[in-house]
């Protein structure tokens, strides 16, 4: 059923989830973002003091880790950690830190791989993360690898943070990219690369509108929507 799913995959700050959310909307699909999962597994992790790198430590809390992604009245996506709505709080940079370390462990991928398919054989959906298109989601009938230079990325992360109250400064959340994009790409397990039949699409010089028409547009002409 993938063959009605669209993956789109990318660094931090390429716009991602911003994309697939509208992208979601226009089109009727659900959205799925992968990275929230992640992110929750990482908060639980901290909240609980393990190491974001002790990866026996985290393999054992996952059996006490509920997730839940649900849609409010206003149809905005709201994440669930045991019951608990967590969808601001794993925003913050040392959640996000924490997500980028997990998400290279095996039994943590193991752990959301499941549940990721499973919302893509129920639904036509938009799934958005670093590796739905090489690994969660190879049957997906578009792929898209969104992708823009560090410097574009870490403005508008910074700009996101100051946006949601949260004291920073651009050459941290630049520093914190860097790094995380290095994770990411250098993970033995599932790194971050674009499919081999993936669409690329660099939005360095596009602003948001711009970055959306030309998804959409993407997304049109492969579906005929």
């Amino acid at each position: 059923m993938e063959q009605n799913s669209i993956a789109i995959d990318g660094p931090a700050g390429a716009g991602k989830t911003t994309l697939a959310r509208r992208a979601a909307e226009r089109f009727g699909y659900i959205y799925v973002d992968t990275g929230a999962l992640y992110r929750c597994v990482g908060l639980f992790a901290l909240r609980c003091g393990v190491g974001s790198r002790d990866e026996g430590g985290i393999t054992g809390l996952l059996p006490q880790i509920g997730l839940e992604l649900m849609h409010d009245a206003m149809g905005s996506q709201r994440v669930l950690l045991n019951g608990e709505d967590v969808t601001d709080a794993i925003r913050f940079p040392e959640a996000s830190m924490y997500a980028s370390n997990v998400s290279a462990m095996p039994p943590v991928r193991g752990f959301l791989l499941s549940m990721q398919r499973e919302m893509a054989v129920k639904h036509d959906v938009i799934m958005d993360g670093r590796d739905i298109g090489t690994v969660v989601l190879p049957g997906a009938g578009l792929k898209v690898f969104l992708t823009a230079d560090i410097d574009a990325r870490a403005k508008r992360r910074y700009l996101e943070l100051v946006g949601r109250g949260i004291e920073t400064s651009l050459e941290d959340v630049r520093s914190d990219m860097v790094t995380r994009d290095r994770n990411d790409s250098e993970r033995s397990v599932a790194p971050l690369v674009a499919a081999h039949d993936a669409v690329m699409l660099d939005t360095t010089d596009l602003d948001l509108e711009q970055s959306f028409e030309a998804i959409c547009s993407i997304i049109s002409r492969r579906f005929r929507l």
